[in-house]
């Protein structure tokens, strides 16, 4: 009993030391929100997602502040301060938010510590870093699955460059150095240049042929096959790609599996000129993304491809056993001979609508079966009840002691007796 006491003790000093660097915030927040750098989660009592993210957070705040970071952490209840959290455009729960003078960034990734932190460092430092030496420039290619730099000096190219890393830096860091500072492998034939560097090797921006600066970053800036999970879709959607998908069953892994992702990695490495400006490769383990998507389970193992602008997709008719099939079915797709299913239509999006209340009724039950009945019975029996005593509810006519009136024979034969008293009546 001693030792039980103790543990809860001890995790309750825990719990108290990391959360007295999270700071609760009111109203006031809009008056010194523009003083200092601010990462935010607003939040809900009642939300279950909050509550399991709350540990999360205060470690965040914790983290941070051990860093020296000049990011200050807090969080927000909605229910309390709906005008703010309103203000800032908050729709669910836990949203989170950088505030870095009057410019507000959204927080879109996995509520996870690390992910979150690197975000928090990144948004609030320079919008482009310089590397200043070789030396450097190796430690940050080796730090970086993808990485953007403008080579060069000051240009227009490099004005537009800014422009671009202000608005994605949310996703990613961007970088600036000289030509000097290049590893000697690397050399380019005109400076300035913007480079990325992926999947050992890099490929020079070609506004003539690539287009828009932003556009060519959203569609290189994922490695060309990777892990995907349901906030990687979420940020591809801007990449307007195609996402080609090997679904796994992560409790039951299978030859199958191995063999579908090893087509899928073929297809993006060995065809990577034939698909790279269309498609997006990778593999998945979770799956109740895409059942949200195709309203129904989505058997694994198997092959899907995503158009993550309308909801749509795309699954092969017959089996995908070569990489010749594979080729063959995403050729298909590009020339329209295979048909997309799915989509953003009207019905669809209904039938979507549905779906994901029943979904979130469904989490909402695991998580808190009484709570979850009172929300929804409670209303439910309110509006029968009103339903029920509009529907019952008696007519009141003017004259109430007014009988009602009589049809058929009966009438006319009152009529008749009612007129032979009024003449009998009449003649005494």
């Amino acid at each position: 009993m001693a030792t039980l006491r103790f543990t809860c003790a001890v995790i309750f000093i825990a719990i108290t030391s990391v959360s007295a660097y999270v700071d609760e915030l009111d109203d006031t927040f809009k008056e010194i929100r523009t003083k200092e750098m601010w990462l935010v989660e607003f939040y809900a009592p009642w939300c279950t997602f909050c509550k399991t993210f709350a540990p999360v957070w205060y470690e965040v705040g914790a983290e941070l502040k051990s860093m020296g970071s000049e990011v200050n952490v807090g969080m927000m209840d909605c229910t309390k301060y709906t005008s703010t959290s309103s203000e800032f455009g908050v729709r669910g729960y836990p949203t989170i938010k950088l505030f870095k003078g009057e410019k507000i960034f959204n927080y879109n990734g996995p509520r996870r510590k690390d992910e979150i932190i690197e975000f928090a460092i990144r948004v609030s430092g320079p919008v482009v870093r310089a590397i200043p030496n070789q030396q450097m420039f190796q430690h940050v290619m080796s730090r970086n699955d993808i990485l953007f730099v403008y080579i060069g000096g000051a240009s227009l190219l490099k004005e537009k460059y800014v422009k671009m890393a202000s608005q994605l830096i949310v996703y990613l860091s961007f970088y600036s150095a000289l030509e000097t500072v290049l590893p000697k492998a690397v050399t380019l034939p005109e400076v300035p240049s913007v480079v990325v560097f992926k999947d050992g090797t890099f490929f020079m921006y070609d506004e003539k042929q690539h287009g828009d600066l932003t556009t060519w970053v959203n569609r290189e800036r994922f490695p060309t096959y990777t892990k995907l999970d349901s906030y990687t879709l979420y940020a591809m959607g801007d990449s307007g790609k195609l996402v080609v998908i090997a679904v796994e069953n992560e409790k039951n892994p299978s030859e199958e599996s191995i063999r579908l992702k090893a087509l899928i990695e073929t297809a993006a490495t060995e065809y990577k000129d034939h698909f790279s400006s269309n498609y997006q490769f990778g593999h998945m383990e979770e799956n109740s993304y895409l059942n949200g998507l195709v309203l129904d389970e989505v058997k694994a193992p198997c092959i899907i491809v995503l158009n993550l602008s309308n909801d749509g997709y795309y699954m092969p008719k017959l089996p995908v056993k070569t990489i010749e099939d594979l080729v063959l079915f995403l050729n298909g797709i590009l020339d329209g001979k295979v048909k997309q299913l799915g989509g953003n239509g009207i019905v669809q999006r209904i039938k979507r609508t549905v779906n994901d209340a029943k979904t979130t009724v469904k989490t909402m039950f695991d998580a808190a079966p009484a709570s979850t009945c009172a929300v929804i019975i409670i209303p439910v029996g309110v509006v029968g009840m009103i339903i029920y005593a509009t529907c019952t509810v008696k007519r009141v006519d003017d004259d109430e002691d007014e009988e009602p009136q009589q049809t058929g024979k009966k009438a006319i034969a009152d009529k008749e007796n009612k007129r032979k008293n009024l003449a009998s009546k009449k003649e005494d």
